[in-house]
């Protein structure tokens, strides 16, 4: 299935429930967060993240036949930020990543550049612009703000 297919993500979420449901009932995580295959825990202790992620992985391979991409699972300290979905969260903020904003100036860019060509009309900018502006906008709430 291809990647951003949504019968892919909806197949990945069927799938990764079983973890889900190992995680809260299991291991008990009280802060965990899944959106597809990506997911992040909280937990003020790193001893205890460490037992949980040998824990996840065991569970993955032996259960669903799956592994935790080795470069991409690791520990982060939260006073420093955590990296998910484009975002770096915090303890009471999240931003845009660097890297997201420059793929938003690409496609902006792009997107004018094909408006001035007519190959495309405002709307489509306007549609773009209206989600970066909406997602930047959710960023800049603080936790418990709304």
């Amino acid at each position: 299935m291809p990647l951003g297919n949504l019968t892919s993500q909806f197949f990945a979420n069927v799938y990764l429930n079983e973890l889900d449901q190992f995680v809260k009932h299991t291991l008990k995580v009280k802060y965990y967060i899944r959106y597809v295959d990506d997911f992040v825990m909280f937990h003020h202790e790193q001893n205890k993240l460490k037992t949980y992620k040998d824990a996840i992985q065991t569970f993955l391979t032996k259960q669903l036949h799956l592994t935790l991409h080795p470069e991409k699972t690791k520990i982060h300290n939260l006073k420093r930020g955590v990296p998910f979905l484009g975002l770096k969260i915090f303890p009471h903020h999240k931003i845009l990543t660097a890297k997201n904003r420059r793929s938003f100036h690409r496609k902006y860019e792009a997107l004018y550049a094909s408006y001035l060509k007519k190959e495309i009309g405002y709307d489509t900018i306007y549609n773009f612009l209206e989600g970066w502006l909406a997602r930047a906008i959710s960023c800049s709430r603080q936790y418990g703000s709304g």
